[in-house]
């Protein structure tokens, strides 16, 4: 990874925005876009010196948009809008998220539509290169008018009011300036609103809900297979022509996949003609079912790739034609609707990993002990494992009823539709969480399957994948503490360990 990142607003892609959350790198900003900051920060002030009403400008917010703010007042309209809007409450947004967050504000400001000066983006430049995160409440936000609440604990900080957290400590605003080698930062015109307004918030919290997922999803096909080996399942179902003659792309890259990692199996080939014909839908539908999941992550991550590019405040402010128009670029539905495609693919992945693991504990099943443990009675190895597997899968139930279909008006009705992105996009990272879990046993227990089958091999790169299991969670001879080994196997899943066999690049290919 190179020492620092270029942002070029408007053209940020999805190996930019995995580096800014999982690695947090230095970034500089294209300096070819100072021009159109510049002019359109021009135009505000051509809109205050031609005496013209313009919302954002020099008018109230939201159903106080028709009384309009004299000259003098413009300063304290800005302050007064941000510290209004700090009305976030719950857990604070982790450090990685809210890099992701400024990143992502700094990228929108400098497309040139907002009107703000050059000397709010270079602040927020500072505090992301000195690693100052303000401590962004994760409630609060409809995903209407932007995500007004969090992205109003953002611009606080430049104001030096609030928190901060640097180095893993939470300081006063001011002190979190200070460290960053700013001074508190008087907002003009248009300013305040330009911060609030946006879907940055949601929009990274959807980032990293998709980052997750990619993770999870690697892994449950590794797990999948392993479990296909663990069972002697039949590979036909992964053959290209039964994909071709469908069509879904999803399910022809996903069959694909299973084919490369089963690939030249020493236990498949053990019971070539065995007389079972067909294996439960866990494991013969796991092209039809993955795919299908596949489609809807590839489906929202272009959805969410075109949000962290696009330009989401308001009014707008087009130079070139000296016009500032008021739209509704901050309604966040997109990425609710896209995130809640996306919760229904983690649940999905959840869901069909738990019923491989069910398959595998049920000797009537698998063929193989109960519940994967000999003498079994006196031990009762992976029976609990999978009850894990189940409340975990069931609790993604849950969370995966769209969000997106519920709305409260707010604003005195002048804001009467709102998207519920914020939190569409916020519960992913607990979905991906406990799907990874369920994951986690899976492999577990594939892997104790697989083990049952010595000396007969499985295929190279699921060798390789049973070293890495075996490198840190021992063959499970008899009853145990097993809660490590569960946190081990996640700790694997949600930190990219299984990309090496399923690599993000190849979920877009």
């Amino acid at each position: 990874m190179p020492s620092s990142l270029l942002l070029r607003p408007g053209q940020l892609d999805l190996d930019t925005l995995r580096a800014l959350y999982w690695d947090c790198p230095a970034i500089d900003l294209d300096p070819a876009c100072r021009a159109a900051v510049e002019a359109s920060a021009r135009s505000v002030a051509a809109v205050l010196a031609s005496q013209r009403t313009v919302y954002g400008i020099n008018t109230g917010f939201g159903l106080l948009a028709r009384t309009s703010i004299p000259a003098d007042s413009l300063a304290a309209l800005q302050r007064n809008l941000v510290l209004s809007h700090c009305t976030g409450t719950g857990p604070l947004l982790d450090d990685a998220s809210v890099g992701l967050i400024l990143a992502l504000k700094i990228a929108s400001l400098a497309r040139g539509y907002s009107g703000v000066g050059w000397a709010v983006i270079e602040a927020l430049l500072k505090l992301y290169a000195a690693q100052v995160y303000p401590c962004i409440p994760s409630q609060g936000s409809v995903g209407a008018s932007g995500d007004l609440a969090p992205l109003a604990h953002l611009a606080a900080t430049l104001l030096g009011v609030g928190q901060v957290r640097h180095a893993g400590r939470v300081l006063e605003a001011a002190e979190g300036l200070a460290i960053a080698g700013l001074t508190p930062l008087p907002l003009g015109p248009k300013e305040g609103l330009a911060l609030l307004n946006g879907t940055q918030v949601s929009t990274a919290l959807a980032l990293r809900g998709l980052f997750a997922a990619e993770r999870l999803f690697g892994a449950a096909v590794i797990a999948g297979s392993l479990s296909v080996e663990a069972l002697k399942g039949s590979f036909v179902p992964f053959d290209a022509r039964i994909q071709a003659v469908r069509g879904q792309p999803g399910q022809i890259a996903v069959a694909a996949l299973y084919r490369e990692l089963l690939h030249d199996s020493a236990i498949n080939r053990s019971h070539a003609h065995c007389k079972r014909v067909q294996d439960p839908y866990s494991l013969r539908c796991q092209p039809q079912v993955m795919g299908a999941c596949l489609d809807h992550l590839r489906f929202a991550a272009g959805v969410f790739l075109r949000e962290a590019n696009a330009v989401s405040d308001n009014p707008l402010v087009f130079a070139s034609d000296a016009q500032v128009l008021s739209g509704g670029n901050f309604h966040a539905e997109p990425v609710a609707m896209a995130a809640d495609v996306l919760a229904l693919a983690i649940a999905e992945i959840g869901a069909l990993s738990e019923r491989r693991t069910a398959l595998l504990v049920d000797p009537a099943l698998s063929g193989l002990p109960a519940f994967l443990v000999r003498d079994g009675g006196l031990n009762s190895g992976f029976m609990i494992a999978q009850v894990t597997a189940a409340s975990l899968a069931s609790e993604n139930k849950s969370l995966a009823h769209p969000a997106s279909v519920d709305s409260l008006p707010t604003s005195a009705g002048q804001e009467d539709h709102v998207s519920m992105a914020t939190f569409a996009a916020r519960r992913l990272q607990d979905m991906a969480g406990n799907a990874s879990a369920v994951v986690a046993i899976e492999l577990l227990a594939a892997a104790q399957g697989v083990d049952f089958h010595a000396p007969l091999a499985t295929s190279p790169q699921l060798g390789e994948v049973m070293a890495l299991i075996r490198s840190g969670v021992a063959h499970y001879e008899q009853d145990r503490y097993f809660a490590p080994d569960i946190t081990t196997a996640r700790v694997w899943v949600e930190g990219g360990a299984f990309e090496r066999w399923v690599p993000c690049a190849r979920l877009y290919s």
